[in-house]
């Protein structure tokens, strides 16, 4: 008798520490004895008669099937044949197995022992084939996307809004859960007829095999490449994200989808022993997982400059929303690789996202360029840390996660007045805020540096409330606002009222000096008149000329401080006007010496400030070339950067 018919006999349970391990439940390895799972009468009460009679059965309809009996049997599939018909097979098998068990045991004619051997031979030839026909004929039935979205199908209904809806999705899984249910049905039997006579390593052969190529071809499809970290680290960027893109959209339908439908399949398949089935799904998933979740680290390992710290993010962020899943479906030992990847993943993410914003940090720090902004205007290194910082904040979540034993070092302290450090137990997310503080911190401290490259006291204000303007806009606008706080907000507008009040003081001193205190109270002479008016005149147009080239960046600030200096300016310089007006008429001074009216200011001011254009007298500063060409181009300057 050859060793592989002797097996179907004398198989017993595997003392294996690493099988009893695997599992707490009552499922049995590989080739666990019929006697011990599947309860039965005891053989000794059977009569050898009977027992042949089972024999005969067996014979009549293994025979039947035999694929080298017929060429019917060869090409036609038993269980899509007759179902009934099958069921009776797997039933004659297991009789056939008691049988030769009861030969055994009662010592009887080895030629009965030879004969059902071979006949069992036959028929797990017969079970392999059925085995495989019912696995590659259900390919797509058996998808694990699908079986995983029908497995959901009662998640689906809780949120579906309508009866319609839920109707609907039905329908639209109805045909492929029959066609599957059926088939899971199908391979179960044969799986538990195969592995209680000792055929388990075909049948697992068979399945690993089919199962393995459904995933990876899915993953494939998905876009899940087996990329190196020397091709990762060659690739243009642009290429790359794309690659990331893809991933992300990958990762989720892998894990929820393909990864949890193949657990579910290989459930269903394999249900008395849960060796094999933790054996199958480990052998078919865990090469892809791998794969699928090694990518995150390779990129992690390439790319570090602070521009791509948000895909990184986006990569941490997808694995830390997937993890609970992850653990769960890869929760064995035997599938352990692909959780400690994962976290390999997780934990060179997050130290790629520290030491990107340590070098933005340092970036920011060393920043050395020399050159003023033209026009007191938006600094490039402002709109580039806010506009990063208010990108990050949509990661806070994630960003308290990778921060959370990162604390700033000692020589980073925020001041105590600068910011209150929010207490983690009320907030969460106080690593965050506080990393945020620090560096707009460190923002405003280069724009005070910069502020000094202005040979304009009046100028470096002016960009000084500009830049800090931009600053409390983009916390306002953004998540930053609630990380920072409201005191944060109120001391920093104060700020930008104190740098725009500077500006108007200084930048408007001559224009307002030029007039005196108390007009009304005040009586000069017809030739001190004369004198006060064109020192005004020389001010103003001297003013006017200078910062027509300036730009207030924000249309609110820019109307306050317009409103500001025409509520000082223009009441005063009406007093005197109203005063001397008459007596400079009758001295036919008029027109050489008052070359603005009252409301020609404000008209003035508003070209200044938002372009709006003078229409002041015919002696106002239409005589200065020169003040005309700076207003028109400081109109053109305002509409350019109101246009950015």
């Amino acid at each position: 008798m050859p060793f592989k018919g002797l097996r179907t006999v004398f198989f017993t349970f595997s003392n294996d520490s690493s099988i009893t391990s695997s599992s707490s439940s009552s499922r049995s390895p590989y080739n666990p004895s019929p006697l011990s799972t599947r309860p039965s009468t005891p053989l000794h009460t059977f009569s050898e008669s009977m027992i042949e009679e089972n024999v005969e059965r067996a014979k009549s309809i293994i025979t039947k099937w035999d694929p080298n009996s017929s060429t019917f049997a060869k090409v036609t599939s038993l269980f899509y044949e007759s179902r009934s018909e099958a069921k009776e097979f797997i039933k004659s098998v297991n009789q056939l197995q008691e049988a030769m068990q009861f030969f055994v045991s009662h010592s009887s004619s080895s030629d009965k022992l030879v004969q059902a051997q071979h006949l069992m031979q036959v028929a797990m030839k017969r079970l392999e084939k059925e085995f495989y026909q019912i696995l590659s004929s259900n390919r797509d039935h058996l998808d694990p996307e699908s079986v995983s979205a029908r497995s959901s199908i009662s998640e689906y209904e809780d949120e579906a809004s309508t009866d319609d809806e839920i109707q609907l999705a039905g329908e639209s899984i109805s045909e492929v859960e029959k066609f599957s249910t059926l088939a899971m049905s199908d391979l179960n039997s044969i799986a538990e007829c195969m592995i209680s006579c000792g055929y388990g390593k075909e049948c697992v052969k068979i399945y690993k095999i089919m199962r393995k190529s459904i995933v990876d071809e899915a993953l494939y499809k998905l876009g899940v490449d087996c990329l190196t970290s020397s091709q990762i680290n060659k690739m243009e960027w642009e290429v790359l994200e794309l690659k990331i893109k893809s991933w992300l959209k990958a990762v989720k339908i892998a894990v929820k989808s393909l990864f949890h439908g193949e657990k579910i399949v290989c459930d269903q398949v394999f249900t008395t022993s849960h060796f094999i089935w933790e054996s199958c799904f480990s052998d078919i998933t865990k090469e892809g997982a791998v794969r699928l979740f090694r990518f995150p680290e390779s990129v992690a390992k390439c790319h570090k400059s602070p521009e791509k710290i948000f895909r990184m993010l986006d990569l941490y962020d997808a694995i830390a929303e997937l993890w609970s899943d992850i653990d769960s479906i890869f929760s064995y030992d035997s599938t352990s690789v692909v959780r400690s990847q994962a976290l390999n993943s997780l934990t060179r993410l997050g130290d790629t996202v520290r030491a990107m914003l340590s070098e933005f940090e340092s970036a920011i720090q060393k920043d050395s360029s020399k050159s003023p902004v033209p026009g007191g205007a938006l600094h490039p290194l402002t709109r580039y840390v806010m506009n990063y910082l208010s990108l990050l904040t949509d990661y806070s979540a994630i960003l308290s996660d990778i921060l959370a034993n990162c604390p700033l070092p000692v020589n980073m302290s925020l001041p105590e007045s600068y910011f209150e450090i929010p207490n983690p137990n009320d907030n969460p997310l106080s690593v965050v805020a506080t990393r945020m503080a620090w560096i707009i911190l460190a923002i405003l401290c280069k724009l005070d540096a910069k502020a000094r490259l202005y040979k304009d006291s009046a100028l470096a204000y002016l960009f000084l409330a500009n830049n800090h303007e931009y600053v409390l806009q983009k916390v306002q606008t953004s998540y930053l606002s609630y990380l920072l706080g409201e005191d944060w907000i109120s001391k920093h507008k104060a700020t930008v009222k104190q740098y725009a009040a500077s500006y108007e003081r200084i930048g408007w001193s001559d224009v307002l000096s030029a007039i005196p205190d108390d007009p009304t109270a005040t009586t000069m002479t017809i030739e001190e008149a004369k004198e006060c008016f064109n020192n005004f005149n020389s001010a103003f147009e001297r003013t006017y000329r200078t910062q027509s080239n300036w730009v207030v960046k924000d249309r609110k600030l820019r109307e306050e401080i317009k409103v500001s200096i025409a509520g000082k300016l223009v009441p005063a310089y009406g007093e005197l006007y109203r005063k001397y007006r008459d007596s400079l008429r009758s001295e036919n001074e008029m027109e050489s010496v008052v070359r603005f009216a009252p409301d020609d200011l404000g008209n003035y001011l508003s070209d200044l400030f938002f372009g709006t254009g003078a229409s002041g007298s015919a002696s106002s500063l239409a005589s200065s070339t020169a003040a005309q060409s700076g207003g028109k181009h400081f109109r053109e300057r305002h509409r350019e950067r109101e246009g950015a």
